[in-house]
């Protein structure tokens, strides 16, 4: 496994990544697939997106990590092949993520994760995020109502 920052050839595999745990549920507070034209936009080099980085086996994207502005903070999303989670791809991509970020005016990261995704509150917990609030009526498109807990890491 290689870590390495995200380039705009990256959106295919990161499309496909995304959007296959998308489909699964779960985890992430998406619900509907994503185009790469999309993920390019709000993941890798869009206006708002201050970090973005991959983890690629053999060539495939097996993970990505990306931090951006959203409703005024510096938002962090994590997303990892879901059979690869727990082994140390995540810890990978955090790690180039704050050598990305401390080379910017970033002193913190948000995290807003839902609060039935066990794998994700675990995630962020381990690698240093703490707890700052949280959204117990977070809702799903559905209605089904899931909570969110909001984390945050200062650099």
């Amino acid at each position: 496994m290689i870590t390495r920052l995200a380039k705009p050839a990256d959106a295919a595999g990161m499309t496909v990544l995304l959007n296959a745990v998308i489909a699964r549920g779960g985890t992430t507070a998406h619900q509907s697939p994503m185009t790469e034209t999309e993920v390019r936009e709000y993941y890798i080099d869009g206006s708002d997106v201050h970090s973005s980085v991959i983890a690629e086996d053999a060539g495939t994207i097996i993970g990505w990590q990306s931090v951006g502005q959203w409703k005024g903070d510096p938002h962090i999303g994590t997303f990892v092949q879901p059979d690869l989670q727990a082994k140390g791809v995540g810890a990978a991509l955090f790690a180039l993520t704050l050598t990305t970020l401390r080379r910017t005016k970033i002193s913190y990261i948000v995290a807003w994760i839902r609060a039935d995704n066990v794998p994700g509150l675990a995630y962020y917990s381990r690698i240093g995020f703490r707890d700052i609030g949280g959204d117990p009526s977070f809702a799903l498109d559905d209605g089904q109502v899931v909570g969110r807990i909001y984390r945050r890491f200062d650099l």
